[in-house]
């Protein structure tokens, strides 16, 4: 006992002084811990003085077992406020079940039982010798100790999803461990089973409690350091996507300079990474070349698109330009380097640059990349008087250049990099707006870079790009990808949230060297055919120089098609994704390569259904018995119309409907078309729409064909626009009466809460009206038409 009560003592300090634990756990905690540390002293002065006949020793035997009946009860009662506390604060419970409440009344009641005992002697009494002996009504005394246990188990199990699975244990042997040694402890007379058992599983609540929350803590950690990757991670891509903005707007002051700063921060980069800089010096170089043009802002419009030869007075204007950009972006006091850009980025290495006239290596290294990267930029570019200066010319020039006007060392890099480009690519080029505005795509790691998505439709894309080897990575591990995905911008998204947000989907990645990895598609299906042509290089000559991919891809309902084409041969994928019902994209991305030279062309015409051989059955939610009409499955805003029947008189129609997987908004629901037509069909000869009744009741807008006006009650039923999404996602049995008076259709409906009366008055004498059913992305089925 008295090592118990030790350690006991020992847990009351460390959890005094504990951070880990929530304030009121720790209370809880410590007022456990007390409890059961009192039971011990009561308990082991209950035995000292036992048989003691002295004064002292009568009061000591008394008080002592009144303190260890008393605390026993008090230690499952503070328990029952640990267990509370952690349903409440920790499980997600709003409150406390009243089978725990409860036992705050057993507790009290038990505490009286032990008070009357001491006068009446209804649990136990004193022989001559100051022995403790049982009463008859011990039983009693373990009764209510029981009962309390029994409760604490149930509920704990009961409410397990509620608590974390290492708390479950300590919890339920807590609860278990007490309630069998209660028992045993009937039989066995003169032990402290009860007493030593709820000790022990004090000491082991506390144990897990601090493991659980060392586990907290630390997932806490991780998320906050995830959060803190995420963030940055955003903060940069936020500062790209400013600079390039500004570097756009900078950009279009001269009509002939679009791209040119872009170009100049990715040769500066490429120049960077040549030089064997640092992964931040090659970030800096980066967004300095991206805004080292920033200070033309300050300089008239009319001189910088000035078509002939500058004056004197306006050359000095433009020799300003460094100043003001030092100016603008001396602010930005956290990236002191975008400022070295834009102010020193015209010095020359002997000295005779503006606006400082630095000689050699005082000019800052940043500057003297972007020097090169500028100078070679500008010569391969269009200008309003000349087309992009031919490579060898360029070159000619960088070699005169190195030393005078260029840092040597970077001007070789930049000779280096033009000499591994014989088929002159790395030029100003024809705009390609999948890109983002850039001539090309440098991709470093796999998915650093990525293009804007290519919607892939039943009109066949053909996309054309060449890809070489980027740097001195190794050629295997230098390979364009394509990327299938569906979202909301139809762009590709890493971030997890912002997936969430934009109903990302991403359904396949196919490497262009073969290797295809299915993420969320049914199925895919891959074949490859060699071009048999003979002596063509190895593969590691033809990354260097660069290869041309001709790419076909189309989509047929829920199958896509991708082939790919090559010099070595052909590679056909056909996937089959979840549904018909998503967008579908082709995204460009890649690892250690270069791409450019884009091509992007769209077929006017449709191509045939069976174009792609199917590899998987088609996804229908409309696979049941029909009504009077075929079923309809609506993909899209009124995609697909159910068969129409013509309005002459009164009708009631009835029909079931289910939102399709995808439906995430108000107004994916089912909706009644009133038209025209000389053959009664949806976009037939002679279409007109007179109204488009949506029965959500939130559109009812006229046309030149009718007036249409709506009214709209929403009754007790509805509740919010949440609970009608929910309905419609588990499906609605609808009833809508149609009644003619006329020129005059009304529509009425009283469903999930939302009750039209829509009323349309055709312009046309006499008119043919027609109905049928569409929506968007809704399925619809059963569907019955009752004459009146």
């Amino acid at each position: 006992m008295l090592v118990l009560i030790g350690i006991v003592g020992m847990l009351i300090f460390f959890t005094l002084i504990s951070t880990a634990l929530s304030g009121k756990r720790r209370l809880s905690m410590i007022g456990l811990e007390l409890s059961v540390l009192l039971l011990l002293i009561s308990d082991r002065y209950a035995y000292i003085y036992r048989g003691d006949t002295s004064t002292l020793g009568y009061w000591m035997v008394r008080i002592s077992n009144f303190m260890v009946f008393a605390l026993s009860l008090t230690t499952l009662w503070t328990f029952t406020i640990y267990l509370s506390d952690l349903y409440t604060n920790e499980g997600g419970m709003k409150k406390v079940p009243a089978s725990l409440k409860s036992i705050h009344y057993l507790t009290a009641a038990g505490e009286l039982l032990v008070i009357i005992s001491q006068f009446t002697g209804l649990y136990y009494k004193f022989d001559e010798q100051n022995r403790y002996q049982r009463s008859p009504g011990m039983v009693l005394c373990f009764s209510i100790p029981l009962v309390i246990l029994i409760i604490l188990m149930v509920e704990i199990m009961r409410n397990r999803k509620c608590l974390r699975r290492r708390m479950m244990i300590p919890l339920l042997l807590f609860a278990f461990v007490p309630f069998v040694a209660s028992i045993l402890q009937l039989f066995l007379y003169g032990l402290s089973l009860t007493n030593i058992s709820m000790v022990g599983m004090v000491v082991v609540l506390y144990i897990f409690s601090f493991l659980d929350m060392n586990d907290t803590v630390g997932h806490a950690n991780e998320l906050e350091i995830e959060l803190l990757k995420n963030e940055r991670k955003n903060m940069r891509l936020l500062f790209e996507q400013t600079a390039e903005a500004l570097a756009n707007a900078i950009d279009a002051k001269d009509t002939y300079t679009h791209g040119h700063s872009t170009r100049v921060a990715e040769y500066s980069r490429e120049i960077a990474i040549r030089a064997g800089l640092r992964d931040e010096e090659v970030d800096e170089v980066y967004f300095s070349a991206m805004l080292h043009d920033v200070g033309k802002i300050g300089v008239p419009d009319t001189i910088i698109n000035k078509d002939g030869k500058l004056t004197d007075e306006e050359y000095e204007a433009i020799k300003k330009h460094p100043v003001i950009g030092k100016q603008i972006l001396s602010s930005i006091s956290r990236s002191p380097y975008l400022s070295i850009g834009a102010h020193h980025h015209h010095e020359r290495y002997d000295g005779k640059g503006y606006p400082d006239r630095l000689l050699g290596e005082d000019i800052p290294w940043i500057a003297r990349i972007i020097a090169v990267a500028d100078a070679y930029d500008a010569m391969t570019s269009k200008r309003s008087y000349r087309d992009p200066i031919p490579q060898h010319k360029v070159r000619e020039e960088l070699v005169k250049g190195a030393g005078t006007q260029f840092d040597p060392t970077y001007a070789h890099i930049m000779l280096s990099m033009l000499d591994s480009d014989p088929d002159y690519h790395m030029k100003e080029q024809e705009k390609v707006s999948v890109l983002s505005g850039r001539s090309s795509l440098v991709c470093g790691k796999f998915r650093e870079r990525i293009s804007e998505g290519i919607w892939v439709t039943d009109k066949p894309v053909h996309i054309r790009f060449t890809s070489r080897a980027a740097g001195n990575e190794g050629y295997i591990h230098s390979i364009p990808t394509l990327i299938l995905f569906d979202s909301l911008d139809a762009r590709v998204h890493e971030d997890e949230h912002v997936r969430q947000d934009l109903l990302y989907n991403e359904y396949a990645t196919l490497r262009l060297d073969g290797m295809v990895e299915n993420i969320s598609a049914r199925k895919i299906k891959t074949e490859f055919h060699d071009n048999g042509t003979p002596d063509l290089p190895d593969y590691e000559t033809q990354n260097r120089k660069g290869i041309v991919y001709d790419i076909y891809s189309v989509r047929i309902r829920d199958h896509v098609l991708i082939r790919i084409k090559t010099p070595n041969g052909t590679q056909e994928s056909t996937i089959a994704l979840e549904d018909s019902i998503r967008y579908s994209y082709i995204a460009i991305t890649g690892e250690n390569c270069i791409i450019n030279n884009v091509e992007i062309s769209t077929d006017e015409e449709a191509a045939a259904e069976d174009t792609i051989t199917r590899i998987a059955d088609e996804v229908s939610y409309i696979d049941v018995p029909a009504g009077d009409v075929p079923n309809v499955q609506i993909n899209g805003w009124r995609t697909q119309s159910s068969e129409a029947v013509p309005v002459t008189g009164d009708m009631r129609i009835t029909f079931h409907s289910v939102s399709l997987p995808t439906a995430r908004l108000v107004w994916h629901c089912p909706y009644v078309n009133l038209f025209t037509s000389e053959d009664g069909k949806v976009n037939g000869e002679g279409f007109a729409d007179y109204s488009v009744v949506r029965l959500d009741g939130e559109d009812w807008d006229s046309n030149d064909y009718a007036d249409n006006s709506n009214v709209v009650v929403r009754d007790d039923d509805f509740g919010n626009w949440d609970k009608w999404k929910d309905r419609n996602r588990a499906g609605l049995d609808w009833d809508v009466t149609v009644r003619r008076d006329g020129n005059k259709v009304t529509v009425s409906s009283e469903n999930a809460g939302v009750n039209i009366k829509f009323t349309s008055v055709i312009k046309t004498d006499p008119p043919k009206v027609f109905l049928a059913l569409t929506g968007d992305q809704i399925a619809i089925t059963n569907i019955r038409f009752h004459q009146l």
